[in-house]
């Protein structure tokens, strides 16, 4: 044995109390990174796709994880040839099914199953929505690049009337098997790209692809209070499927620019409006800023800075309408003047003898509150 070989478990990156399903999660991310068709030509790839395999192998049995936890890899010299472990025993097929739950983990299936219907990819669009679009709702006309099938040959690729022949590289099962080292990987076949037939006469306007790349114009409504981040999934607008399977999905995601006045917190909009300090004291009415325009607000006599005021209904619209409108809620700052005139000065002198301070027998200054609470 070479004296390179490594602990499986180090091979894996798991702890030797691993269980099943920790043992499957850890090789399925192995196999997923270093298979040999997604690493073409790699050899360094190839080898940790062996070494993976071989781990986990012997670990998902338990007679042969018994043995190997207890003498190591001499412990499987009993099990199989070489090393201690016969990968020639190993049908990576099986495993993989094993492991994945279904025939093959990229993409390709047992049997013929590449000539079944199956249904088309999704899309995502992005769509970018002023911040009153998104509140109030919108019909948007958008361009999807997609596939569509070639109107001459109905997605067949070939010239109508001229059909097509069994494909005789891999006799119409859509993949070739090949045999490297112990492993047996399948992969799409190079002479019909997976489809089992190969036509007689291509197609003269898509030229045998079936499909042609087309800018879809469709029209979307955009329910009122879509949000930041939110999609919405158009059915059925998605990459045409295989083989008479259905279409897959477009899915919007949408984004919402900021607003210079508003901001949004789930259904509720916050606003900042400076009042000065006599509408505060004595109370007044004022004009604020609404999606609908201007509307008025009472500000009550002696209104503090940073207070909230609630206007019902004048947030944002529930989508789908189920929960009516959040409310504005429109934060209060009392603005202090920085210079005042000769005039205001002898005001705000007049008012100094009457109004209450800090340190009035009837209110506690600030170092008399912290004294109390330490005592």
């Amino acid at each position: 044995m070479p004296a390179t070989k490594r602990d499986y478990y180090e091979v894996l990156g798991v702890s030797k109390g691993a269980g099943e399903q920790e043992l499957k999660s850890a090789y399925r991310k192995l196999a997923l990174q270093f298979h040999p068709d997604r690493n073409p030509g790699n050899s360094e790839a190839e080898e940790k796709f062996k070494e993976a395999a071989e781990a986990y192998g012997v670990l998902s049995d338990a007679q042969k994880r018994a043995a190997y936890d207890a003498y190591g890899h001499q412990g499987l010299s009993g099990m199989g040839g070489g090393g201690g472990f016969d990968p020639s025993a190993m049908d990576l097929g099986d495993l993989l099914s094993q492991v994945f739950g279904f025939g093959d983990v990229f993409g390709q299936q047992r049997g013929g199953a590449r000539n079944r219907p199956a249904k088309g990819d999704d899309l995502r669009y992005d769509l970018t929505l002023t911040f009153e679009e998104a509140a109030f709702g919108k019909s948007i006309e958008i361009q999807v690049p997609k596939l569509e099938p070639c109107a001459r040959c109905q997605g067949k690729g070939a010239e109508p009337g001229s059909g097509s022949i069994t494909c005789p590289g891999c006799h119409g099962r859509g993949e070739q098997i090949y045999t490297q080292g112990f492993l047996s990987v399948r992969r799409t076949c190079s002479h019909c790209g997976g489809a089992g037939q190969i036509v007689k006469n291509v197609c003269k306007d898509c030229k045998g692809e079936g499909y042609k790349h087309v800018q879809k114009k469709l029209k979307v409504t955009v329910p009122a209070g879509i949000a930041d981040g939110n999609r919405l999934r158009v059915s059925g607008e998605g990459q045409p499927g295989a083989n008479g399977g259905p279409n897959g999905d477009l899915y919007i995601f949408f984004a919402v620019k900021e607003h210079p006045v508003f901001e949004r917190h789930e259904n509720d909009l916050h606003c900042t409006v400076p009042i000065n300090i006599v509408q505060a004291v004595l109370g007044a009415t004022i004009e604020v800023p609404t999606l609908e325009g201007p509307h008025k607000l009472e500000i009550p006599e002696g209104t503090q800075s940073q207070t909230e005021l609630r206007l019902k209904g004048r947030g944002v619209a529930e989508v789908q309408g189920r929960g009516g409108r959040g409310d504005l809620v429109v934060h209060v700052v009392v603005k202090i003047p920085t210079k005042i005139t000769k005039d205001q000065r002898k005001i705000f002198e007049q008012l100094e003898d009457t109004l209450p301070v800090n340190n009035e027998p009837h209110e506690k200054g600030l170092l008399e509150k912290v004294k109390d609470y330490f005592m």
